[in-house]
């Protein structure tokens, strides 16, 4: 059996990851690049600007427009494949069954009331979580949805929580000319990043303009005078100050709520993610999860994605197993942070042996000439058999180098393989290969 010719397969799904996550995010912050370096780096270039402004809905409409050639590749790729899909609500009711609701009523008449399949894979995402101190009305106090959507720009935005989301967020108002200011209850920055590359990353968003405030735990809100008052305490006490809007970026939980009907038995943990085994498999036959809605990997679009074409497979009777230690990570900032595999802070903590390199950008002809010299590739291996560990980047396109790092790591590789691995030059790439080669004290574009 192939995939080709699987039938009776039900996937439940939401498109969080074009509609309202990385694409919009990504698409905002580019044009937010732009007026950026219109304003305060082309002139380095030689090159003369005069009032530059930002035409926010134009910027808007650039970003929707994005999104729904997206959705129509989306349909096509269904019609293509002769895959139905239908707009609406869905419940699993038991293995085989899955109940239809109409969305506000839209074409409800034409709708199925059921759906049934000796396969149902669930992958319905993940939503923001709510906070109780800070009730969103999406006027005042807004989720990401509507942050990514503001039809003007604000003088001043405050940001609960100083994740990947958060951060993402405050760099494209930041750049539009907005005000931000982070609240991070945590005392750390990015501790999910190596801890080099959260210090050189909270130093560079700090000089670009970002109030990142660590420690900060929000108390409460209140609106007052058509601006919102914010609560919070550090270790210096309750302090006090106020936004022209708030945004509750507080982390994501999986959309379960609703999903999942009480009669189906299906087993989830207190948070609301299902279990599943190593083949994404529930506790309930032929019912597989996949993406944010499991605690398998990261909350990323891209996992999601091979988890969707792993079951699949797996359906068709194929097997080809997920290497979850190879997932790159991404946080789509100015400039760029990715990472694959662990950080020095978790390999020391179990007592391994290593040995780190880190090169700076700055050391890089071609960064030199884009004038994107911040930022530097940390790179870490087992000590004894050279093995690459992890590869930790911030800096210009950094989401694009990961893939080399990713593929070396897949394939076991060695400091020595990617030190021999020729580069072409002047390319941005070269840091990775100076990185290799500064591992065992051989980087060619800085002293070691």
């Amino acid at each position: 059996m192939t995939i080709g010719t699987l039938i009776n397969l039900l996937l439940v799904w939401v498109g969080n990851y074009v509609n309202g996550g990385c694409i919009s995010a990504v698409a905002l912050l580019e044009s937010a690049k732009l007026f950026n370096i219109l304003n305060h780096g082309i002139a380095d270039h030689g090159i003369s600007a005069d009032n530059i402004q930002a035409d926010l809905p134009r910027m808007l409409e650039r970003k929707e427009s994005i999104v729904n050639a997206l959705n129509q590749q989306v349909k096509k790729i269904f019609d293509d494949n002769k895959v139905k899909s239908i707009r609406a609500h869905a419940q699993l009711i038991n293995p085989n069954r899955v109940e239809i609701t109409p969305i506000n009523n839209a074409a409800g008449d034409n709708l199925p009331r059921a759906v049934t399949a000796n396969k149902i894979i669930l992958a319905a995402g993940s939503s923001s979580v709510e906070l109780s101190f800070a009730p969103i009305d999406n006027k005042f106090i807004i989720d990401i949805q509507t942050t990514l959507n503001l039809q003007s720009t604000p003088k001043t935005l405050g940001i609960i929580a100083a994740g990947a989301i958060g951060i993402e967020l405050a760099g494209i108002w930041n750049k539009l000319g907005t005000k931000v200011v982070l609240l991070e209850a945590q005392n750390s920055f990015m501790n999910m990043a190596d801890q080099k590359i959260s210090d050189e990353a909270f130093k560079l968003y700090s000089q670009q303009g970002l109030d990142i405030r660590l420690g900060a735990r929000v108390i409460s809100t209140n609106i007052e005078q058509q601006q919102v008052s914010v609560e919070y305490e550090d270790s210096q006490g309750r302090l006090q100050c106020s936004f022209d809007k708030l945004v509750v970026a507080s982390g994501r939980k999986p959309n379960t709520e609703s999903l999942i009907a009480a009669s189906a038995d299906l087993l989830l943990d207190e948070e609301g993610f299902v279990h599943v085994d190593e083949n994404c498999c529930t506790t309930l036959p032929g019912v597989y999860a996949i993406g944010d809605l499991t605690l398998s990997g990261p909350m990323l679009a891209h996992k999601g994605i091979e988890e969707g074409i792993f079951v699949a497979e797996h359906i068709a009777g194929q097997q080809s197993p997920i290497n979850y230690h190879t997932i790159p990570n991404v946080i789509y900032t100015d400039p760029e942070i990715a990472w694959v595999g662990q950080t020095e802070q978790d390999l020391l903590a179990i007592g391994e042996n290593i040995k780190t390199s880190i090169f700076p950008f700055s050391a890089t002809s071609r960064s030199q000439i884009m004038g994107t010299t911040s930022g530097m590739v940390k790179m870490i291996m087992q000590a004894d058999t050279e093995i690459i560990l992890g590869v930790h980047i911030i800096g210009a396109l950094a989401s694009e180098l990961i893939a080399e790092a990713v593929l070396a790591m897949e394939f076991s590789a060695t400091a020595e393989d990617l030190a021999r691995t020729i580069h072409a030059h002047p390319t941005i790439s070269e840091a990775l290969h100076e990185s290799a080669l500064a591992l065992n004290g051989r980087s060619l574009h800085v002293s070691i």
